[in-house]
């Protein structure tokens, strides 16, 4: 039998494990569980698939996607991987082949979504196989409390019961330590072995700017950092979604929607297109995007605030996966934070839901509002502690904090006087007017005009006013009266800021130089091939285009771009060379070697 290091050279074409793969792979070989945390595109779905070849046996994958499902059968049979899926997107006589693949012993792994699973057919099928493991993939969904929670996880824990002896995995990218004791809890993994790895995915950029025009400023970050490079733009509704992707689609940036408020079948061509096609970019809700497996979305962007940090981390990890530079970018202003609150304080969810969901969105504004490294906050969310990583928007371009104590109590003033003076309540925008001293019809209607706080913020400007309160909201020493229709109130807070018991350091939003961080480190990718290689470079993705449309895969299924680029450097003459290239296993020599050889030689 062959070792799992032979398999890992043999099959999938890479010469060393990383990390913890290979004791993941002997625990279960071995006969253990294991519980996995490893960042997108860390190399989780290895420490499944070699197992599954190595044991007797078929190895069954839950996976929550059918996009997900098809996207890796793809690219386990380019592999020379006996693979195959059960899901909804087939007729019955395709099932039916699926099924005696099955029974025959002919399957190395089998795909199939949680809610087929646990059908009594498909159990069945299961109980006359003969199953060399199951894994669980996107493990997170069965958490109740995590962000994308799926109900049909929930009755996974039976795998146990109906094969005790049968190893089982649950992998995640994204799990705090609660999440992580929820997860074995609920999947009956107590006993299973635990390897967490690093969080960090150092290739992703990450910047957060101050919003203002956001479809803009997104255009302008397009165009200037990634224009041509496939992303994803995540929006908080649908009618979002449909806006920015025609906004994009008309100022030259191909760009398609996606929601589930779409039909099955334009949702399914959308995600095909994107998978397929280079340069495009998805304007999505968080309906999509788990399990996207492809390697090169070079930025992920948010327009609106993410819920939680651990939706922001799943949401951003999708950039970058094949390892080379990529760009979490995102635009955040004062309406996020009111419109995540009142998204929390009108939900039907219990007190300890709204106090949870509370705390989640605290971390993710303190994420915003920090003035240090925003990778050390992110990671210290889940545990992980960093030096600053001297590649986010704080560390490459510092901000300035000043001492905010006297514009914090003119503010809460002005909200205090309101209320005891006038028993009245307004939003921002009117206590703004009243604090820079605005003569609006509104202000000299309302006798506003001669409070004792009217003119006495004259030195700040709106932006900079809107900045002072989105930090009090996030702070929690403001509070929005959603009865009230969305005025402003102290809170139990409040006090001791305007007593000046608290020194309130807050963050300045600078006018930020167009540096282009994460272009000139893609430049610098780019460049690192010298000019006879960079044609061997486009060449081959060329070549591997053509051949793509042939298979009707992606093309990062024939060859990913880190591939294509070792061959373009070495310049291989024969296929011994050839074989010794990252990426490059015995089937894909066999299939594209020649022909590989071929469009080096012609350059």
């Amino acid at each position: 039998m062959s070792t799992p290091l032979e398999t890992l050279q043999r099959v999938f074409g890479y010469e060393a494990f990383r990390g913890e793969q290979q004791a993941i792979i002997d625990t279960l070989l071995a006969g253990g569980d294991a519980l996995v945390l490893m960042p997108t595109g860390g190399g989780k779905s290895l420490c499944y698939q070699i197992p599954a070849l190595l044991r007797r046996g078929t190895g069954i994958v839950v996976s929550p996607l059918i996009a997900l499902m098809q996207d890796q059968v793809d690219a386990l049979r380019e592999l020379g991987v006996r693979a195959a899926y059960l899901n909804s997107s087939q007729d019955w006589r395709e099932a039916r082949e699926v099924e005696r693949q099955m029974l025959d012993g002919e399957l190395d792994l089998l795909y199939v979504a949680p809610e087929r699973l646990l059908t009594d057919r498909c159990m069945d099928l299961l109980s006359r196989s003969r199953i060399a493991l199951f894994a669980i993939d996107e493990a997170h969904c069965v958490s109740q409390w995590g962000h994308d929670f799926r109900p049909e996880y929930l009755g996974l824990s039976v795998l146990h019961e109906h094969w005790p002896d049968v190893p089982r995995i649950a992998l995640t990218a994204t799990a705090t330590g609660t999440t992580r004791e929820e997860i074995a809890r609920r999947l009956a993994l107590e006993n299973a072995a635990h390897f967490v790895s690093s969080f960090d995915r150092p290739n992703i950029l990450y910047r957060i700017v101050e919003k203002n025009e956001v479809k803009r400023q997104l255009l302008a970050f397009i165009r200037e950092e990634h224009m041509g490079d496939s992303g994803i733009v995540y929006c908080l509704s649908r009618s979002r979604v449909e806006d920015i992707a025609a906004f994009l689609s008309q100022n030259g940036i191909p760009a398609l929607p996606y929601h589930a408020g779409m039909d099955a079948a334009r949702r399914a061509e959308h995600q095909a297109r994107f998978l397929r096609e280079e340069g495009l970019v998805m304007t999505a809700t968080i309906a999509f995007g788990m399990g996207v497996n492809k390697p090169d979305v070079r930025f992920v962007a948010h327009v609106d605030l993410p819920k939680s940090v651990e939706g922001y981390y799943q949401e951003t990890g999708r950039a970058g996966r094949d390892g080379e530079p990529a760009t979490a970018w995102m635009a955040y202003g004062l309406q996020d934070v009111v419109q995540q609150r009142r998204m929390i304080d009108e939900s039907n969810g219990d007190e300890q839901f709204k106090r949870r969901s509370g705390r989640q969105l605290d971390a993710m504004l303190g994420l915003c509002e920090t003035v240090d490294c925003r990778r050390q906050q992110l990671l210290a969310y889940f545990g992980q502690n960093i030096q600053p990583c001297g590649n986010c928007d704080t560390c490459l371009e510092p901000p300035e904090s000043w001492d905010g104590t006297v514009a914090a109590q003119k503010l809460l003033s002005a909200i205090f006087r309101l209320w005891r003076e006038r028993g009245q309540r307004y939003g921002a925008g009117h206590i703004i007017d009243i604090l820079r001293g605005k003569l609006t019809p509104r202000v000299r209607e309302q006798g506003h005009d001669t409070l004792s706080v009217f003119g006495v913020g004259a030195d700040l400007s709106d932006q900079a006013w809107r900045g002072v309160l989105r930090q009090l909201l996030a702070k929690g020493l403001v509070a929005v009266d959603f009865e009230g229709h969305g005025t402003l109130m102290l809170t139990d807070d409040s006090r001791s800021v305007l007593k000046g018991e608290t020194v309130l350091m807050l963050r300045r939003e600078v006018a930020r130089a167009t540096t282009k961080a994460s272009t000139r480190r893609q430049a610098a990718a780019d460049t690192a091939l010298e000019p006879d290689e960079l044609e061997r470079f486009e060449a081959l993705r060329a070549w591997r285009a053509s051949v793509a449309r042939e298979h009707g895969v992606p093309a990062y299924v024939i060859f990913h771009d880190a591939t294509l680029r070792e061959v373009a450097r070495r310049n291989p003459q024969t296929l011994g060379e050839l074989a010794h290239v990252h990426g490059v296993g015995v089937r894909k020599l066999e299939a594209y070697g020649e022909a590989l050889l071929g469009c080096v030689a012609e350059v």
